[in-house]
């Protein structure tokens, strides 16, 4: 019997899953905006806010969806998967209470605190504001400022990196944030792992390499990801042996002190002298790293699904042995002033053997258009990073006007940087 599958979302993420859905079942999708990548390969596409629980599921049960997957983490937090469940249509995404390991920093480390989950920095919250700056004066070292809720990862700001201490208490005074957390800052190169999760287990997915800064070099504000790399085995250059299996042990201990979780369970890690510390958890999907590893799992993604709605043991994941480039495309501005509600022509070489994702932009009868957020990205897939590299820069070459896009990603130069820079944090 076919599956039919509902997709919650409209981004770069989204059109990721769809591609590895669409093959083997019927597939629906709802979102705020038309993304018309997804739209092409659904049977039906409606628009609906992602955090709007009662019309998702109104839609899913007027499909006959038997299964649903939740991309974005505000649905999640809205409590989406918790109405999809509760209406009977299995939903590979944490409920919200689960799902707080992402949406709750705060929660996130005195998780981890109580669990002995290993790879927890120092940190302290606060929800007074006055309270945190005096933490900073006091402090010896520099902190990563992080707001305890959801900041589409532009809210952080490190100090010694980003903002000086005085910057940093003048951050916190001008927000209106509720609580904060203040964590020792990490020094050294940022990998995430992204693990398939039902029933306490779970499978991994090789480590991607984001890049959060917005220019080229990793100079400018944060961004929700301007591209990003793997290679042909499941670790990274910059990475040496036991880096990757240290990281998969922090997964493992999660997902035994969290034994109702299902869906995607990202771990973004920093790799340091002293092996693998913990970023941050997500309760979904990377974006733009869900279109790196997506592409090349060969184990069609719906038995992932069916197997965690039947209680069945979750099958292998087989990965190609290939590398892969994400290079993502946004409006000029991003992301502290971009340019929404232009009208963009897409136009990427499709003889370059990239593929394309559109991310946010939404598709209406008079065209397509931007939106405050990254519009569409490119992933070159080949047996090398500098191959994938190639293709994608090659797919770039007429991405039409009034985007920006970091052109450094997965370049040679861009990856020794990273190797030299562990080496020099080594001593070696």
């Amino acid at each position: 019997m076919s599956e039919t599958v509902l997709l919650v979302g409209g981004g770069g993420r989204e059109h990721a899953i769809a591609r590895a859905l669409a093959p083997d079942c019927d597939l629906y999708a709802c979102a705020s905006n038309r993304n018309p990548g997804i739209a092409a390969l659904a049977e039906g596409f409606e628009t609906i806010s992602e955090t709007d629980a009662e019309d998702i599921v109104a839609y899913a049960e007027s499909v006959d969806a038997t299964l649903a997957i939740v991309g974005p983490e505000s649905g999640l937090a809205a409590g989406v998967a918790d109405a999809l469940d509760e209406a009977g249509i299995y939903t590979f995404g944490p409920q919200a209470a689960e799902a707080r390991i992402e949406t709750d920093k705060a929660f996130q480390r005195q998780f981890m605190r109580d669990e002995e989950i290993p790879g927890n920095p120092d940190f302290a919250t606060f929800d007074d504001m006055e309270a945190a700056c005096d933490y900073i004066d006091d402090y010896d070292g520099d902190l990563a400022v992080k707001p305890a809720g959801l900041t589409g990862g532009k809210g952080v700001k490190v100090i010694g990196d980003q903002v000086t201490p005085e910057e940093a208490k003048a951050y916190l005074r001008d927000s209106d944030y509720e609580r904060v957390v203040l964590e020792e800052r990490l020094v050294g190169e940022e990998f995430t792992i992204q693990a398939f999760v039902a029933d306490g287990e779970f499978r991994v997915s090789p480590a991607v390499q984001d890049h959060k800064r917005a220019y080229e070099g990793d100079e400018g504000p944060n961004t929700g990801g301007m591209g990003s790399y793997t290679d042909v085995t499941p670790s990274l250059p910059f990475m040496a042996d036991g880096d990757y299996e240290a990281a998969v042990e922090v997964i493992e201990a999660v997902v035994e002190a969290l034994p109702e979780y299902k869906g995607i369970l990202y771990g973004q890690f920093m790799l340091t002298t002293e092996g693998p510390k913990v970023i941050e958890f997500n309760a979904r999907f990377g974006d733009p790293e869900a279109m790196n590893t997506l592409p090349v799992l060969e184990t069609p993604f719906i038995d992932v699904l069916t197997a965690a709605r039947e209680g069945e043991s979750l099958p292998e994941l087989d990965f190609a042995e290939a590398a892969t480039v994400c290079k993502y495309a946004v409006p000029e501005g991003y992301p502290t002033d971009p340019e929404a509600g232009a009208e963009i022509t897409v136009e990427v070489d499709e003889d370059a053997d990239a593929l394309l994702f559109y991310a946010s932009v939404d598709d209406r009868e008079d065209g397509l258009y931007t939106t405050t957020s990254r519009s569409f990205a490119v992933v070159g897939v080949a047996d090398s990073i500098a191959a994938a590299e190639e293709l994608a820069e090659d797919a770039l070459a007429d991405a039409g006007e009034g985007f920006h896009i970091r052109h450094d990603i997965g370049t040679a130069a861009l990856v020794q940087r990273r190797i030299d820079h562990m080496a020099e944090l080594r001593g070696e």
